[in-house]
């Protein structure tokens, strides 16, 4: 990961034109740059029959703060396209909770980690908080299944994208979409 990583994703971010696309396009960036990518060699990284994989996207938190929704995701499964989790689930609700930043080297050794990615459980995920009105209104997420793949120098990238995609997200009328997103798939389910 070089500066130039992140001079990438905050142009994509500032290209965008619509609020996920915000999302989509400069998280892709960092999808494909971010982590140790021979971290999955290491010995103990991997559990039987899993292998590397990465995913990338932001939580968001919904019209009446009661869950956060996945937003312009990368390598999550279709189905979970606008998975929706707790204001307060796991880590995300950390994030949301404190505003700050949060780096799991190693899920499993923390008891606090919740799976949410309905194929596989993340060895390692970072998490930057989106910030507006003094408060934490999403986070940027990326997570791979090898432990130890995510690190400080990533952590710090996503810290230096977050402050663009939120203003970018809140130019093309962010919360104004997520409103309207949320009632429709929360409709679609009723």
């Amino acid at each position: 990961m070089t500066s130039d990583t992140i001079e990438q994703a905050i142009a994509a971010a500032k290209a965008a034109g619509s609020p996920e696309a915000v999302v989509q396009t400069s998280m892709a960036v960092m999808w494909s740059c971010l982590g140790d990518r021979e971290a999955h060699l290491l010995p103990g990284s991997l559990g039987p029959d899993q292998h590397q994989f990465f995913v990338a996207g932001a939580f968001f938190v919904t019209p009446g703060r009661l869950q956060q929704m996945l937003v312009g995701n990368t390598g999550f499964p279709p189905d979970q396209k606008r998975l929706r989790i707790p204001i307060d689930g796991g880590n995300p609700g950390q994030v949301i909770e404190t505003a700050q930043p949060l780096l799991l080297e190693d899920t499993r050794t923390r008891t606090e980690f919740r799976q949410y990615l309905r194929t596989a459980r993340m060895g390692s995920a970072i998490y930057a908080p989106l910030l507006w009105d003094g408060a934490a209104q999403g986070l940027l997420i990326m997570a791979a299944q090898a432990a130890g793949t995510m690190r400080q120098q990533d952590l710090a990238a996503l810290v230096a994208l977050a402050p663009v995609v939120a203003r970018e997200w809140r130019a093309l009328g962010g919360p104004d979409w997520l409103a309207q997103e949320y009632a429709r798939v929360t409709q679609d389910e009723g």
